[in-house]
């Protein structure tokens, strides 16, 4: 199945109109959160913005 460039632009536009700029722009940033942390995961890097419970704070002089 094969879409021509004014087909897939007739469907971007009507997502477009559909869901908003807005909302698009926050599914966008969604998606790429998740696909970070699923590459993250499937490297096995816990460390995220958490620090561990296991090191004691440092004091500031």
């Amino acid at each position: 199945m094969h879409f021509s460039i004014t087909e897939l632009l007739l469907i971007a536009f009507i997502v477009l109109i559909l869901f908003g700029t807005k909302r698009l722009r926050n599914v966008g940033g969604d998606l790429g959160t998740a696909l970070r942390d699923f590459k993250k995961a499937l490297r096995g890097d816990d460390s995220g913005d958490k620090p561990d419970d296991k090191t004691p704070p440092q004091d500031k002089p």
